[in-house]
C-alpha cells in the first residue's frame, strides 16, 4: 500500500493490497475525494486514525435498471406514512449517519472532520441527500457522492422501522429514472442484500465507472 503526500495522487486500483486498502495518508479535500471516487476509492477510517483509501476486490452494489420494489414495500409506500425529500437537509442526514446507534456496532466510521469534508461537497454539488420525514421529523435518510452516472452510496440510518429502506427505494428509482449506470454499495453487509445488492469483481466496477464494457 502507498503513503500519501500533499501531491494530488492515487496509485492504479490494481496495486491495493490484499486486504483492500491501497493507500495512507493525503487529505480529505474536495479535489482528493473527487479524484478517489472517479478512481473507484473512497476513505474508511475511525477517529484518531490515519485516512485510510479503499478499493476492496469485491464491490457491493446495485444495477438500478434491475431494481424491482418488492410487495411490501410497495405496501408501505402506499400508505403514505412518510415524506419523502431530496437534498433538502444534508448535514442533519450526515450528522445523524454518524449519531444513530446501529446494531452490532460500537461506534462511528463518520469523524467530524468527514462531516466537513462532505458538505463541501454537497454545497459544490457533488454530494446528496434523500430524507425520509414523518410528522415533520427526520426519520430516516441517507447520504453520497454523485458522480453523474454512478451513484456511490456512504451510508444511511433510521430512527422507525423501514424509514431506510424507503430512502434506499426512492434513490434507486431516481437512479433508475435519471438512467445511472450503478449504485455503489462499498462493502458486504447483510442489510444491503436484503436490499437486492450483490459484489461484483473490482474489475468490473471499475469498467463502469470508467464507461467501458467488457
Amino acid at each position: 500500500m502507498y503513503l500519501l503526500t500533499e501531491e494530488l495522487w492515487f496509485p492504479p486500483v490494481s496495486e491495493t493490497h490484499d486486504s483492500g486498502i491501497i493507500a495512507v495518508g493525503g487529505d480529505l479535500s474536495t479535489e482528493r475525494l473527487l479524484l478517489a471516487y472517479n478512481s473507484g476509492i473512497f476513505p474508511w477510517f475511525e477517529d484518531g486514525e490515519p485516512i485510510t483509501w479503499w478499493s476492496p476486490d469485491w464491490r457491493m452494489v446495485l444495477l438500478p435498471s434491475d431494481f424491482k420494489v418488492s410487495k411490501s414495500m410497495r405496501n408501505i409506500l402506499n400508505r403514505n406514512l412518510f415524506k419523502v425529500t431530496f437534498n433538502q437537509n444534508f448535514k442533519e442526514v450526515i450528522g445523524n449517519c454518524q449519531s444513530v446507534k446501529r446494531e452490532g456496532q460500537n461506534g462511528t466510521w463518520i469523524t467530524d472532520d468527514m462531516i466537513e469534508a462532505y458538505c463541501k461537497l454537497h454545497e459544490l454539488g457533488h454530494a446528496k441527500s434523500v430524507e425520509v420525514w414523518q410528522n415533520d421529523e427526520l426519520v430516516g435518510g441517507l447520504y453520497g457522492v454523485d458522480l453523474g452516472h454512478v451513484f456511490c452510496g456512504e451510508s444511511m440510518f433510521s430512527k422507525v422501522s423501514n424509514a431506510s429502506k424507503v430512502a434506499f427505494t426512492y434513490l434507486v428509482e431516481y437512479l433508475k429514472t435519471n438512467k445511472y449506470l450503478l449504485l455503489d454499495c462499498q462493502v458486504y453487509n447483510e442489510h444491503l442484500e436484503s436490499l437486492g445488492c450483490v459484489e461484483i469483481q473490482r474489475e468490473d466496477f471499475m469498467m463502469i465507472v470508467n464507461h467501458r464494457e467488457r
